[in-house]
């Protein structure tokens, strides 16, 4: 009975340490950048696309095709820089669970 209750303290310890991290996550925010950064994007820890800037140098008729390509190249950097944070999160809130076969991939 007393390994039981210890196990449900680790969990409980657990469920605090990831409720952290989601609070983290999402208070954070990551940028991605393309056309050495003529183009950025920033997203929020929820995904959330909440800024872009696009360098006046881009707002020229007949340009549309590349602003487009370099919106949608700043916002993969972005998503990329997010999904890393997040795993590297979940994985902290984790610790040594975060290697035990079964336990959800971040």
């Amino acid at each position: 009975m007393k390994d039981i209750a210890q196990l449900m303290k680790q969990a409980g310890a657990l469920q605090a340490k990831m409720k952290d991290a989601q609070a983290r996550l999402a208070a954070s925010s990551v940028t991605g950048q393309a056309g050495s950064g003529l183009v950025v994007v920033t997203l929020s820890g929820a995904g959330a696309l909440t800024a872009l800037s696009i360098d006046d140098s881009l707002m020229q008729p007949g340009d549309a095709e590349a602003l487009q390509d370099l919106i949608v190249a700043a916002h993969a950097a972005a998503r990329q820089r997010l999904e890393a944070l997040q795993a590297e999160v979940m994985r902290d809130a984790a610790g040594p669970l975060a290697n035990m076969p079964g336990f959800p991939g971040f």
